[in-house]
């Protein structure tokens, strides 16, 4: 797997790009059977979900199989990585090129962290209130709510959130008070509208019990190289023709016509990132047997503990 640093425009670091190769099927998979989803790690089912359209939410029930591709940390790993984001994001790209089941496949993919996810961002809640709203509930089962919630990007537990006095949430604690608690790995999932935690619900069980922010590195599909050049130099002829047309106003009516260059210039900016980091819908394969196969493991993996409206 190969890798690039991004920067911001003042150069300063904001994340990988990650090239993987030679996985055309990854293990942390999505399938899908007409308005019903089905994540399976390894062939085990994860999470099954029913969306109701058109566009009002996702049923899922969780079915307590899903295993984290990142190794346990420890402690000297931690100290050694400290606050540096920017190094727990190649050591996160490290573990996911050749851990087991990651949702990794052939393509190109950005890791880093959200600015959208960032507290500030979102009112003046206190911290522990406002990602403990952040976070999706019920288990085994839940809903997501897209009507409520269109936009709030929220977070999707892969397993039960531990208590704040679980014994791995005791030993990250101390790392949330002083800054140093490793980032919580986040996977967004086009067909969810949300996030879904791959690694770090005890250190984010952590953050909340310590009412701080969490740091978050999040990986997402994005635009291939051809295509992110095919958009820049879109961007560009855009930014271009901004720029003449308003010297062709500065003729017309003199010079106390702005140039331009304040206006177009952040709009090229952002066309320039999306075209760079832009989120991709997340690639979902047919459920072999259809909604048929998909009803038998529900029947099978729940137990008859979910009910779920169908999709009308």
């Amino acid at each position: 797997m190969r890798r690039a640093n991004l920067t911001h425009p003042d150069g300063t670091w904001s994340g990988l790009t990650l090239e993987t190769e030679a996985r055309p099927r990854p293990e942390l998979c999505l399938l899908t059977a007409e308005h019903r989803l089905l994540l399976t790690q390894g062939g085990d089912p994860v999470l099954l979900g029913v969306v109701h359209p058109p566009a009002y939410g996702v049923d899922f029930f969780r079915t307590d199989r899903y295993r984290s591709p990142v190794p346990p940390l420890r402690a000297q790993t931690v100290r050694a990585y400290g606050g540096s984001t920017e190094r727990w994001a190649h050591r996160f790209a490290d573990l996911l090129a050749w851990s087991p089941g990651t949702p990794l496949h052939d393509g190109r993919w950005v890791l880093s962290p959200d600015p959208r996810l960032r507290h500030g961002n979102h009112g003046r809640r206190p911290l522990a209130e406002y990602w403990s709203a952040m976070l999706i509930g019920g288990h085994p089962d839940g809903y997501v709510d897209w009507y409520v919630h269109n936009g709030s990007w929220e977070i999707l537990p892969l397993r039960p959130m531990p208590d704040a006095d679980d014994s791995r949430v005791k030993a990250y604690r101390k790392q949330a008070r002083d800054g140093t608690l490793p980032p919580v790995l986040l996977w967004w999932v086009s067909g969810l509208d949300c996030h879904l935690i791959l690694d770090g619900h005890a250190r984010l069980a952590a953050a909340i019990a310590e009412s701080t922010e969490p740091r978050l590195l999040e990986l997402h599909r994005t635009v291939p190289d051809d295509e992110a050049d095919t958009e820049t130099r879109r961007a560009v002829v855009a930014y271009e023709a901004e720029l003449t047309r308003f010297a062709e106003l500065r003729v017309l009516h003199g010079p106390g016509i702005p140039d331009g260059a304040e206006f177009a210039g952040p709009a090229l900016t952002r066309r320039l990132d999306a075209a760079r980091t832009g989120r991709r819908p997340t690639w979902a394969w047919p459920l072999p047997g259809g909604t048929a196969e998909w009803a038998r493991i529900a029947h099978e993996h729940t137990a008859g503990r979910w009910e779920h409206d169908e999709p009308s």
